[in-house]
């Protein structure tokens, strides 16, 4: 299982406006049944961190390429909501992480107290 997390720069002043398109994005995806439920987090300079930054970010079992044969379409909400996200920001990114499941824990033992 994987973490995915896109990250977005906002426009100074537009961070919590972009977390809100983002997250009625990720709610369409969500009702579509084409991702897993996401969680969206912004600093706006009211925590320590970077500022003007929105992150999404959500699980999927495999990754695999978006231009694959049987991917079906981004609905459309989304790509209307995204379109905006576009408008108010600067830069963004994607980034991949193994989630650590049980099944992929290594038997440490007494190594973890020393």
């Amino acid at each position: 299982m994987y973490v995915v997390r896109r990250v977005w720069d906002a426009l100074p002043g537009e961070a919590r406006r972009v977390a809100s398109l983002v997250a009625a994005m990720g709610e369409e995806y969500e009702t579509a049944g084409k991702r897993s439920p996401s969680r969206v987090y912004f600093n706006t300079a009211t925590v320590p961190g970077d500022r003007n930054r929105v992150y999404m970010e959500w699980t999927e079992e495999v990754i695999a390429s978006p231009y694959r044969d049987d991917v079906v379409a981004s609905p459309s909400r989304a790509q209307e909501l995204y379109a905006k996200v576009r408008e108010l920001t600067v830069d963004s990114w994607i980034e991949f992480y193994e989630l650590m499941t049980p099944e992929k824990a290594l038997d440490v033992g007494n190594a973890a107290r020393s």
